[in-house]
């Protein structure tokens, strides 16, 4: 510690001068000590210039971890339930979902006004939606457009994003459907088809949600949105996604079907975030149909 602090000879005569002044000459062994005692008092301020200096460093070392240039983990599968449904009365068509995923109406209903719905969810491919609504729009039916879209799927990701796992329906503007269940989708997963609609789900409590939600979709009465949404209540009281609830929407078309000037969207609700995502989405559906006008 002493040879540490020679360096600053001024600081020691300047304490032996002091001493002098007061009449007190100091020996060998009490500058020795005078020394470790100004070494001591200096010691806070080198502890502090050092942590400084390392600053930077452990700055940049922990800016490494955050941003990691390896790649991505797996995302976590969109475990869904959904209906896709058709009023021949109307002419709207539209699709609803829930999952246990924040903002799941995020990528996976798609819909155009006179063409149809996709929903594409489990393993998911997002591109799978707009692919399904432009083969529609070209002519091809909702099973031929299924097979074209997975079949053309390269499989970037077989590893942990495997094609197989994806799950994926649609249906037409006439109201007819298709679907696909991967085998790999996480289990309990499957779909369904009624009249008029197609019920799928992956990570489910079993068959009988999907089942359910065919069976409130078809023997409910009033407005798509009112099937609809029945159907998801069904689905969750048949069990539902076996992790719970956070998020659902609502989407449905129809050519200037919606408010405004030409505005094909009849209906367009989400709710990202909440422990109770269905029964948010009817308070939100009620009050869409109250505001609702007959057209002329």
């Amino acid at each position: 510690m002493l040879r540490e602090c020679r360096g600053d000879e001024n600081a020691t005569r300047e304490g032996v001068h002091t001493l002098r002044i007061t009449g007190k000459l100091i020996g060998k062994a009490a500058t020795d000590a005078l020394r470790l005692q100004i070494c001591l008092m200096r010691l806070p301020l080198l502890v502090l210039l050092a942590g400084l200096a390392l600053a930077p460093a452990l700055s940049a070392q922990t800016a490494d971890k955050n941003f990691s240039t390896m790649p991505p983990a797996p995302w976590p599968p969109v475990a869904t339930f959904s209906i896709l449904g058709y009023d021949p009365t109307t002419g709207e068509v539209g699709g609803a979902v829930q999952s246990r995923v924040f903002s799941v109406g995020n990528g996976v209903l798609w819909a155009e006004a006179g063409v149809g719905v996709a929903a594409t969810q489990a393993i998911v491919d997002v591109s799978y939606g707009p692919q399904a609504i432009a083969l529609l729009r070209g002519g091809m039916k909702p099973a031929d457009v299924i097979k074209k879209v997975w079949e053309s799927d390269p499989d970037p990701r077989p590893q942990d994003w495997t094609k197989y796992g994806r799950q994926f329906a649609v249906i037409d503007a006439q109201g007819n459907v298709a679907a696909y269940t991967g085998p790999k989708a996480s289990d309990w997963a499957g779909d369904t088809q009624g009249e008029f609609c197609t019920a799928q789900g992956n990570i489910l409590a079993g068959p009988d949600v999907v089942t359910a939600m065919v069976k409130a979709f078809e023997d409910t009465p009033g407005h798509l949105s009112f099937r609809l949404l029945a159907a998801l209540e069904a689905g969750q009281a048949a069990g539902g996604d076996k992790r719970g609830m956070q998020s659902a929407a609502i989407l449905i078309v129809k050519k200037d079907g919606g408010v405004w000037l030409h505005n094909d969207v009849v209906m367009r609700l989400q709710v990202d975030d909440n422990p109770e995502p269905i029964k948010e989405l009817r308070r939100l559906v009620e009050k869409a149909a109250t505001q609702r006008r007959p057209r002329r």
